[in-house]
C-alpha cells in the first residue's frame, strides 16, 4: 500500500468495485481497501437456500451485466459471489483485501487520514462503500428471555437442522424474516411469526414479474427529490417477496392458513410468556393495501399505453385473524429457538468527521457529504430505489466520479492560479496544466 493516494475508496462489494471501475477510467490513482474479501457479506450473512429477489437481469455493474440463460430467474447466493467475483476480474481494480479501515479523520490542511490493519494512508478524497448494513439489531427486550433459549439473528440462520429441535420464533417481517420463516415452514418446523408493518408486494403480475412492469414505468428512474418525505422513504421496509423456485409470492396468510401461527408485533415479556399487540389484522390489511396498489398502478400503465396484457384477479385474503390481543407461553409452546429477524444498524463510529444527523445517518446529496473530499456510495435510496442494489449503483458511482474529477480540476486550477506568475523553468509544470 502507498502512503498517499488520489482517492481512497472503502468496501470491496458492488459499490467499491463499481466506483474503482470509473476511477479507472478517468485514470485516477486509488486504492479500494476491503476488510474481508469480495463478496463476504453475499457468503457469512445469507441463509442456505437465499436468493436474490430482484430478477438477474437488474444484475448490472459497470462494464459488467449478468450474462447467463436465466435473466428472469435469481440468483442463488453462491452465484452471487461468483458474479462479484467474475466482476473484479473483469477489470482488475487496485484492490487490497482483508485491510480494515479504523480510522478516518481530516486535517486542517484538508487530507484525509486513514488508520488500517496494514498501516496509515493518506487521501485527497474518500469515498465510503461499506453499506449500511453493519452491526446485527437486537431489540434489548431479548436480554429477558429465558437463558435456555437459544438466539441467533437472522445474519446468523443458515437452516432449520442447525437450531434445536422444537418450534422456532421468528420476530420481524421484512424480506429476511419472511424467507426464513418460510424455510423453516417448508422443513416442517413449527413457526411462530411476529409480524412487523412491512408491506409486501405480488412476484408476478399480468403476465410480467411486478419488478418488470415498474422499471417499465420508470418508477426505478426516480430521484428521492421526487418524494416529499425523503428521509420516511429512506428508512421504508422493502417489500417482501422471494424469488425461490423460481420466485413467487409470500402470503402471511397463507402460511397461517398452513399451520403457522402469527402474532401482532411483540410488545412485552414476563417470565417464559410473550405478550403480542392486536395490531396482526391491520398489519396484513395494510401489506395487501400495498400490494394492490401496486396492481392499481400498473392497470393505469397497461391502459394508458394500450398494452395488450392478460387480465388476472385480484387477491382475496385466505386466512384472517380473530381480533384478541395474543401471548406466547415459550415453554408450553415447545419453543426452543429465536430468530431476530430486525436489521441492522449503522456503525460510522471510526468516521471522526462531522456530517452525521441525530440518528447518525451520514447527511449528503446524491453521495455529496458536507465535507469537501468525502462521499458516500451504496446507501439505500442513495439517489433512486436501485441506489443500494446492482440495479441502480452505477448510476450513482458514475455521479460521484464526476464530482471527484472536478474537485481534482478545480484543485489544479487553484494551483495554475498560484504559480500563474512563477517563471515556467522553475515550475515546468505550470505550462502542461494550463494546457490541460
Amino acid at each position: 500500500m502507498n502512503s498517499h493516494y488520489s482517492v481512497v475508496v472503502i468496501g470491496g462489494g458492488q459499490a467499491g468495485l463499481s466506483m474503482s471501475w470509473y476511477l479507472r477510467q478517468r485514470g485516477v490513482d486509488h486504492v479500494v481497501l476491503e476488510r474481508e474479501r469480495v463478496g463476504h457479506e453475499w457468503r457469512t450473512r445469507r441463509w442456505d437456500s437465499f436468493c436474490l429477489v430482484t430478477p438477474n437481469w437488474q444484475c448490472r455493474l459497470p462494464g459488467y451485466a449478468y450474462s447467463g440463460d436465466d435473466p428472469d430467474g435469481f440468483m442463488l447466493g453462491a452465484e452471487v459471489v461468483g458474479f462479484l467475483e467474475k466482476y473484479a476480474a473483469s477489470f482488475d481494480p487496485p484492490l487490497l483485501e482483508g485491510v480494515e479501515v479504523t480510522r478516518l479523520r481530516r486535517t486542517p490542511q484538508g487530507v484525509f487520514e486513514l488508520s488500517t490493519s496494514a498501516g496509515f494512508v493518506s487521501a485527497d478524497q474518500v469515498v465510503v462503500a461499506t453499506g449500511p448494513y453493519h452491526v446485527p439489531a437486537v431489540p434489548r427486550i431479548a436480554e429477558r428471555l429465558p437463558s435456555d433459549l437459544v438466539q441467533i439473528h437472522s445474519a446468523q440462520y443458515r437452516n432449520a437442522a442447525e437450531l434445536p429441535e422444537g418450534a422456532v420464533l421468528v420476530v420481524g417481517t421484512g424480506q429476511s424474516g419472511c424467507q426464513i420463516a418460510e424455510d423453516l415452514h417448508l422443513a416442517g418446523r413449527e413457526v411462530h411469526l411476529a409480524v412487523g408493518s412491512a408491506p409486501r408486494a405480488a412476484r408476478r403480475y399480468r403476465g410480467r414479474d411486478t419488478l418488470a412492469w415498474l422499471d417499465e414505468m420508470g418508477h426505478y428512474a426516480r430521484g428521492i427529490d421526487e418524494f416529499g418525505d425523503a428521509d420516511e422513504v429512506r428508512v421504508r421496509a422493502n417489500h417482501y417477496m422471494t424469488g425461490r423456485d423460481g420466485g413467487r409470492d409470500i402470503d402471511l396468510r397463507a402460511f397461517a392458513r398452513d399451520g403457522m401461527k402469527l402474532y401482532g408485533h411483540l410488545r412485552g415479556v414476563s417470565l417464559s410468556t410473550l405478550e403480542f399487540a392486536d395490531d396482526l389484522g391491520p398489519s396484513l390489511d395494510n401489506a395487501d393495501a400495498v400490494a394492490e396498489g401496486i396492481k392499481d398502478a400498473i392497470d393505469r400503465y397497461i391502459d394508458s399505453a394500450g398494452i395488450a396484457a392478460p387480465a388476472e384477479a385480484r387477491y382475496v385474503p385466505v386466512w384472517r385473524p380473530d381480533s384478541s390481543a395474543s401471548v406466547l407461553d415459550l415453554a408450553a409452546s415447545g419453543v426452543s429457538a429465536v430468530v431476530w429477524a430486525t436489521g441492522f444498524h449503522r456503525d460510522h463510529r471510526w468516521i471522526e468527521v462531522p456530517i452525521f444527523d441525530g440518528r447518525g445517518y451520514p447527511t449528503h446529496e446524491r453521495g455529496v457529504t458536507g465535507c469537501p473530499g468525502l462521499y458516500f456510495l451504496g446507501l439505500p435510496w442513495q439517489w433512486t430505489w436501485g441506489s443500494g442494489r446492482f440495479a441502480g449503483v452505477a448510476q450513482d458511482a458514475a455521479y460521484l466520479c464526476s464530482r471527484i474529477f472536478d474537485a481534482r480540476r478545480q484543485r489544479f486550477t487553484d494551483e495554475v492560479s498560484w504559480l500563474a506568475g512563477t517563471p515556467t523553468e522553475t515550475y515546468p509544470q505550470v505550462e502542461w496544466w494550463v494546457a490541460a
